[in-house]
């Protein structure tokens, strides 16, 4: 079991209420089920995370399955939702 931190952004901070907390989890996947069982009174937040796309310790997860990236103790979990913008 590692330890370390999620950390949301933008609409997904918004949707936790919070914009970090800890995991305690062996995966990817654990941790996200344990957010989701933490954040059980706010509906939106499992939705939110459906549409986003993660970083474990600075590297993208992409199309791998969440039960298959393992998360390091003292890590972190970035939780980036979708969002648009840029330079005009």
């Amino acid at each position: 079991m590692a330890s370390g931190t999620i950390r949301y952004w933008a609409a997904a901070k918004a949707a936790a209420g919070t914009a970090e907390e800890q995991y305690e989890a062996k995966t990817l996947a654990d941790a996200l089920d344990r957010a989701r069982e933490r954040h059980v009174e706010r509906p939106e937040f499992a939705r939110v995370l459906l549409r986003c796309s993660f970083l474990v310790d600075g590297e993208p997860v992409g199309k791998r399955a969440h039960d298959s990236v393992e998360l390091s103790d003292g890590g972190t979990v970035e939780v980036l939702p979708p969002f648009a913008g840029g330079c005009a």
